[in-house]
């Protein structure tokens, strides 16, 4: 029975070799080397969202169940996680299926505050000394947010632009603290932290004094990057949005107004991808955005009908955006995270498909002969370049894709699904 596993085994590993080989000579003939692509996708980083693995809930209060403030998970799939041990090991087992060398994203709500509850102007970095030494032993960067939602004071729907200037003060030490946070994690794990800041301020119905609110946004922000911190271990970014749940009239941290000032400060400018209106392409922003920011963070979601944050799969938005993520030749200045919860699937399956999708998209921009592409549309050949981008749907993509899997010791094909089933029996199962 073992010599039949290995002959399979080998058989497998020769027809994968097998059709790389095929799909390399085609490839080449339209210039494409594919030993260069796969170097340049051993160096893609994603910074995988925590929030997937336990429907945004976060550790602050003991079995707590948070939501609002525009946040919505559906679903009650088993084998949420309830710890950060449960946790981490869920991310664990999704980073194994997932080829490649990425990153962790954190809200400030996942903390490891010692079943007691902290006030989120009261945090600091040993509360994620956890996370740092958990990142420090997988040899893997982290990522961080502020978590201005899910609070009784983002109840009233405003928290940096809140009128109330206690409230507004509230967030602004969370966000203060967020930052002093980010930089000691880019520290010890001497791998700059990318923090991000989005808020769920705005109004479900008219709002008459927008200005104003604006105008209080702007004071915090001013408030919180007058502290200046290290830019070997952090930098900011902005997260816009068209609207939310309870915000449906009025959103204060909009597209505009968030561009505007990040333009302005010589900030990052997040843009995620379900925040748009269904019919805008967050492809196209790129390298209009691009040149006047200090760069962009990608959040990679996926909405149907409007916002909310489907599992990420390979469809147009995201190969639009992965072209032109490699059209622009920013790999340094966009960096690429995943942004969406769903609870009615397997958790850790959802982060797989997710990832791997957006991998793969970056995989078949890499592959794309952009040089030819590139004198077609300089030299007018309009016919030419349309039909080329045709006939590239058809080359042996998934070959290329099955090779970097085994190169990169994870499943091939569908073989990491029965990984997650096995997890599922013999740890989310047991589960209550």
């Amino acid at each position: 029975m073992h010599s039949l596993l290995v002959d399979v085994f080998l058989m497998k590993e020769n027809q994968i070799k097998n059709s790389f080989k095929i799909a390399e000579k085609r490839y080449a003939e339209l210039g494409v080397n594919l030993s260069d692509v796969l170097a340049i996708m051993k160096t893609i980083s994603l910074s995988i969202h925590c929030w997937q693995g336990d429907d945004v809930g976060g550790f602050e209060r003991p079995n707590s169940e948070l939501s609002g403030g525009g946040i919505l998970a559906t679903g009650n799939y088993l084998g949420k996680a309830r710890s950060i041990i449960e946790l981490q090991s869920d991310i664990s087992k999704a980073l194994s299926l997932i080829p490649g060398n990425h990153r962790v994203n954190l809200h400030a709500i996942y903390g490891d505050f010692g079943n007691k509850f902290i006030e989120r102007n009261e945090i600091d970095p040993k509360h994620f000394q956890t996370w740092i030494e958990w990142a420090k032993g997988k040899k893997i960067g982290l990522d961080f947010n502020s978590t201005l939602f899910s609070h009784p004071k983002a109840d009233s729907g405003y928290t940096l632009s809140s009128k109330n200037p206690e409230i507004r003060k509230f967030w602004i030490d969370h966000v203060m603290r967020c930052r002093e946070i980010s930089v000691e994690i880019g520290k010890q794990l001497n791998n700059k932290v990318i923090h991000n800041i989005w808020i769920p301020d705005g109004s479900k119905d008219v709002c008459v004094d927008r200005f104003g609110y604006r105008r209080l946004l702007k004071d915090s922000l001013d408030r919180i990057f007058e502290q200046e911190l290290n830019p070997q271990y952090i930098q900011d970014s902005l997260e816009g949005k068209l609207f939310g749940i309870g915000s449906e009239a009025f959103v204060v941290g909009s597209h505009d107004f968030y561009l505007s000032y990040a333009v302005k400060n010589n900030l990052m400018y997040t843009l995620d991808s379900g925040h748009f209106h269904p019919t805008e392409t967050v492809g196209d922003k790129i390298s209009a955005i691009l040149p006047f920011v200090k760069g962009i963070l990608l959040h990679i979601s996926r909405g149907l009908r409007w916002d909310s944050d489907h599992v990420v799969i390979l469809n147009d938005q995201v190969i639009e955006i992965a072209e032109e993520i490699i059209r622009t030749n920013a790999l340094d200045k966009i960096s690429i995270g995943l942004d969406y919860f769903d609870a009615s699937i397997n958790r850790i399956a959802a982060w797989v498909i997710g990832a791997r999708s957006t991998l793969k998209s970056i995989l078949y921009a890499l592959l794309q002969p952009k040089e030819l592409l590139l004198s077609y549309e300089n030299g007018a050949k309009l016919f030419q370049r349309l039909a080329m981008l045709e006939e590239l749907k058809s080359l042996p993509f998934g070959a290329v894709w099955d090779y970097f899997c085994y190169k990169s010791n994870v499943p091939i094909g569908k073989d990491w699904i029965k990984e997650v089933e096995d997890y599922e029996k013999t740890n989310l199962s047991q589960r209550k």
